[in-house]
């Protein structure tokens, strides 16, 4: 058993809302360094969870720590600016540079507020993210110029800057074609070497937008956890049609996944 620091635990919630209970007894640990995968259909529950680990909504019963600290006796803002979040929903409206967005990771703002500006080292430390991340020689360009794939490393630049030990990435393929998914994937995976100690938990709908570099996924449907653990033994074919509630035969091939359709009573759905 990993010995890395906790960075996220969930023991037993319960979520309810308006009287109705969206999570039933959710459990899950994640540690330093590993980055997890949250999967199930529309309406499993994986914003409510993500939710938690942003330290966004508290559970109705049942605990959440995130970074050590228990949601309910800890100042909230403090613990957010230890995560990273990546939201390809980004509601900027502003035509910022690249730069202007990445450093707005620094105070938490979707623009620029007034009368703040960057050190030299906080701008320097920017264009060395955004550089990492391959976007050298665009720091410059505006927000509405770039394309899907650009601002989603855009993204993920401005949740690093703050140099979190947990990254949320809601869905980070959304919307983008297979070229600019297959960048965006790449940059993630960079992760691992250049922030080795970060844990992460990316949500989707969909295993073709797992990195290579996932260590652990979270399963969930209907507000329960379907299976949790190490990828290899979470994503099967018996798990993931479980949670789907369709026989989906689950592939992996050079550490990337697939699903597809499975004929009704196929051995490998049993």
């Amino acid at each position: 058993m990993s010995t890395a620091e906790v960075v996220l635990e969930l023991a037993d919630v319960v979520f309810r809302r308006q009287g109705k209970e969206i999570l039933h007894g959710v459990s899950c640990t994640v540690r330093a360094g590993e980055h997890w995968a949250l999967l199930g259909p529309n309406g499993a529950g994986k914003s409510t969870i993500l939710g938690f680990c942003g330290a966004l909504t508290h559970p109705t019963t049942g605990t959440v720590r995130v970074l050590g600290a228990q949601l309910g006796r800890v100042e909230l803002q403090a613990l957010r600016r230890e995560i990273g979040h990546v939201d390809p929903r980004h509601p900027l409206r502003s035509p910022l540079t690249v730069r202007d967005v990445v450093l707005t990771g620094l105070t938490g703002s979707v623009d620029t507020p007034p009368r703040w500006r960057p050190t030299a080292a906080q701008t320097a430390k920017a264009d060395d993210l955004i550089a990492l991340l391959g976007l050298a020689g665009q720091t410059a360009e505006r927000w509405p110029t770039l394309s899907q794939g650009e601002r989603g490393r855009a993204l993920i630049a401005r949740a690093l800057i703050g140099e979190p030990r947990l990254l949320l990435l809601d869905e980070p393929s959304t919307g983008l074609d297979v070229a600019a998914r297959e960048q965006l994937l790449e940059t993630v995976d960079l992760l691992t070497h250049s922030h080795p100690g970060l844990a992460s938990v990316l949500v989707t709908h969909h295993l073709e937008e797992l990195p290579e570099t996932t260590t652990h996924a979270l399963l969930v449907a209907g507000g329960s956890v379907v299976t949790a653990g190490p990828i290899d033994q979470a994503l099967t074919t018996g798990s993931v049609s479980r949670a789907f509630g369709h026989p989906i035969r689950v592939t992996q091939h050079d550490g990337r996944w697939s699903a597809r359709a499975a004929r009704r009573g196929a051995e490998e759905v049993a």
